[in-house]
């Protein structure tokens, strides 16, 4: 693991940006961007359509270390190239900004109010491309839909469990167990969820790190026992579908949690915005999420 990244993540200023929509979401965030959906016919345009949209971020001169200190990817991001550099590669040597990639294969149907992560056997192999590919760490999807205590047990048993065996790979975790912004008991579901992931943390042998990316809690500073732990790297929100501005005032109640926005990220932005305005928008967004974080 790169020690000059493990410093920037685990202790500078700014967020990380979610850049990891996969085919599921991909037509949404797109139509969102301003390109209409029928614009592709095929799975390979809509992914070129895209990762263009995602180089466009990528290569902004708003878009740096020096506000955003990692980027999360979808596995095909990874695997493509930015102005003829991987992506990966372009991401810290020109934008010193730490590579994250994307592993789970989606989720399962819901089952005790939660939804698991899909079986994932060919896990071990995409660990050993990332590693390849000069990735920091990665990030994994399981959802919480009502505040089961079994439920919310089996989603942090199992995204532990995933969590080792990326640890075992030299890759850092980022484990994200959402709380859905719409489940009728939030609050409880939360609670039950910080118990659960503090326990979870005995299970790491020592000297092991991990990072938690969590939905933005209703009780502020619910997760100060996550920051606080020595091994947390560190703690990150999901916007979750909060409007941005929603989520920055969420967030800036929460201290010592930074962003991790994907939607939120990318509101306001548009294919038919010169570079100009892009920029521009782009650049206020950012600022806005960082010092959001920054508290």
């Amino acid at each position: 693991m790169n020690k000059e990244q493990l410093e920037r993540v685990g202790t500078s200023i700014g967020f990380i940006a979610a850049l990891d929509q996969s085919g599921g979401s991909t037509p949404g965030a797109l139509v969102r961007y301003g390109v209409e959906e029928g614009s592709w016919s095929s799975d390979d345009e809509m992914f070129d359509l895209v990762h263009a949209m995602r180089a466009r971020i990528i290569t902004s001169p708003a878009f740096g270390g020096d506000r955003v200190l990692g980027a999360i990817l979808f596995e095909m991001t990874m695997d493509r190239e930015i102005e003829g550099i991987p992506t990966a590669d372009y991401l810290w040597n020109e934008k010193q900004v730490v590579p994250f990639l994307k592993v789970d294969k989606g989720l399962d149907d819901e089952d005790d109010g939660v939804q698991l992560m899909k079986p994932n056997p060919g896990l071990d192999e995409l660990l050993a491309r990332a590693v390849d590919k000069r990735i920091f760490g990665t990030k994994m999807r399981s959802v919480i839909k009502q505040a089961s205590a079994s439920g919310v047990a089996a989603i942090a048993d199992q995204q532990f469990e995933v969590g080792r065996q990326i640890l075992a790979a030299g890759l850092m975790p980022i484990l994200e167990p959402e709380v859905d912004i719409h489940c009728p008991d939030k609050s409880e579901a939360e609670s039950q969820l910080r118990d659960a992931l503090m326990s979870g943390l005995d299970s790491l042998d020592a000297g092991q790190q991990v990072m938690f990316k969590l939905t933005i809690p209703d009780v502020d500073d619910l997760y100060a026992p996550l920051i606080a732990d020595d091994r947390v790297l560190r703690v990150v929100a999901l916007s979750g579908g909060y409007s941005r501005d929603d989520a920055n005032t969420r967030l800036a109640r929460n201290h010592g949690m930074i962003a991790s926005f994907s939607r939120a990220l990318a509101e306001g932005l548009s294919a038919h915005q010169s570079d100009v305005e892009f920029d521009a928008t782009l650049d206020a967004t950012i600022d806005a999420i960082r010092n959001a974080s920054a508290t």
